[in-house]
């Protein structure tokens, strides 16, 4: 077989790197194209003012055994574990994440604690009726109060749209574990372990920043011959007779592949394929990418806050993250005494802060890290501004009717295998993404017939189980 990956990011790297161990058995020609100058995509890791850090906060966790082999295989011994501390930053004080009752309750203070847990009873009560938003599906959960406090100002500022046009999908695939009354009982209790399986107490990470892993699996897929293309943009998939039969570069080359693993995004894929019926160019347009703007402050301080980032859910700030890179590894910072932090901004393409200059956004996230109170103006020594389209895939209210209909085209169409955040229009995590890419490799290969789109955070079939410690793989069974 000849195959051909579009991008080296988590999804597209792992499945490249699962199928080059079978180049020169079942696979005759193995190559990666990959649009930007490095491979990781959304999980590369960079190196700004002597120090290496990552695009955003990306930790590594996973209870599949096989996504946790795959992933020891690659960085060996070179990582180390991090106990996790993440908080709400509101209204200047910080509240746990996942809500701890007590510290809710001295954050807050006794009189809104009060009104929360009225607010609390009454939906157990009288609950709303419509949970297909994410609104609904919160208050339901939570109780209005809670949901304008810890959920509604964030999510707005991410998604860019209210919560009553955003789809509950969301809600359930992140927080639907996440309880109210667990988080009480585990006061009562004195218990501090998180059960929450998407908000763990401690994650495995790479000592040289998460895109050392898809570095080391670039140098794995070449060493076994395989053959990786930076600066190399796809314009679309070739067809005919209802199968993927190549590729057509940006720079106007044509390839030939017998099989084609996409993870660029699903609109672009499917606009760009010219046998897309007219039907569904509609829906195809009316799904929509978020874009990210990352603002990287170098901070003369090494002790800004203790959290490895914040969740921002001040409306009087545009920033709705802040991760703090010296709160993960050492060797992230080696000898050096300053903080780098990133500051996140999310955007569409016609909004005004996508086209403002770098300039304009250093200057705002100055000032917004002074306002919010966690750094000094003064102590601000540099700052540098890195823009990413299209990161997040928007759960907007009834975008599974425009969804699937499209999914459906593109499954329908033999030896075109989409995976990925980007590609599947999924909000993975990073080891949902890495299990897409094994799986996709697995159908290829093996002809095992996953379903590549229902790999989410619910995706737990294995009765064996295992995590990651320090002293390597810790096996358990579910039973």
């Amino acid at each position: 077989m000849r195959i051909a990956v579009i991008g080296a990011g988590p999804a597209g790297l792992t499945s490249a790197y699962q199928l080059s161990k079978k180049l020169g058995d079942k696979i005759d020609t193995l190559d990666i194209y990959e649009a930007a100058n490095t491979v990781g995509g959304m999980s590369r890791s960079i190196r700004l003012w002597d120090q290496t850090v990552d695009l955003g906060p990306h930790r590594f966790f996973s209870k599949d055994r096989r996504i946790n082999e795959l992933w020891l295989e690659v960085v060996e011994d070179e990582y180390d574990i991090v106990h996790r501390k993440t908080r709400i930053f509101y209204n200047k004080s910080f509240f746990d994440y996942p809500i701890r009752a007590f510290n809710a309750l001295k954050g807050l203070g006794v009189w809104e604690a009060s009104l929360c847990m009225l607010s609390y009873s009454r939906q157990k009560m009288f609950p709303v009726k419509d949970t297909s938003t994410f609104e609904g599906w919160v208050t339901r959960r939570f109780g209005k109060r809670l949901y304008r406090i810890f959920f509604k100002t964030y999510s707005e500022k991410l998604w860019g749209i209210s919560c009553t046009e955003l789809d509950s999908d969301f809600a359930a695939q992140r927080i639907k574990k996440l309880s109210l009354m667990e988080a009480v009982k585990n006061a009562v209790a004195f218990r501090k372990k998180n059960k929450h399986a998407t908000l763990v107490d401690q994650f495995a990470y790479p000592v040289a920043g998460t895109g050392s892993v898809y570095g080391k699996m670039k140098e794995l897929i070449t060493e076994h011959g395989g053959n990786i293309f930076l600066d190399t943009p796809v314009q679309r998939v070739l067809t005919r007779d209802n199968a993927a039969v190549g590729l057509l570069l940006e720079n106007g080359i044509e390839k030939q592949y017998d099989q084609v693993i996409s993870t660029m995004p699903l609109t672009l894929l499917a606009e760009r394929i010219g046998t897309i019926p007219e039907e569904l160019v509609k829906k195809v347009k009316s799904l929509n990418f978020r874009n990210t703007i990352l603002v990287y402050l170098h901070v003369d301080n090494s002790n800004v806050f203790t959290d490895q980032w914040l969740y921002i859910h001040d409306s009087d700030v545009k920033t709705g993250r802040i991760t703090n890179f010296r709160n993960w590894v050492p060797d992230l910072y080696g000898e050096n005494s300053q903080t780098i932090l990133c500051m996140e901004y999310w955007c569409n393409f016609e909004d005004e802060i996508w086209s403002n200059s770098d300039k304009y956004l250093k200057e705002l996230a100055k000032a917004e890290i002074n306002r919010i109170g966690l750094a000094q103006e003064q102590e601000i020594l540099n700052a540098s501004v890195f823009r990413i389209p299209r990161c997040y895939p928007v759960y907007f209210s009834g975008y599974r009717e425009m969804l699937l209909p499209v999914l459906e085209f593109i499954g329908q169409i033999n030896g075109l295998h989409v995976i990925g955040r980007y590609g599947a229009y999924k909000y993975n995590n990073q080891d949902h993404s890495i299990l897409m890419g094994m799986l996709a490799a697995e159908n290829i290969v093996d002809n095992a017939g996953h379903d590549l789109w229902e790999i989410n955070t619910d995706f737990d079939v294995y009765q064996e189980s295992a995590t990651i410690t320090k002293a390597g793989l810790k096996i358990s069974d579910n039973n």
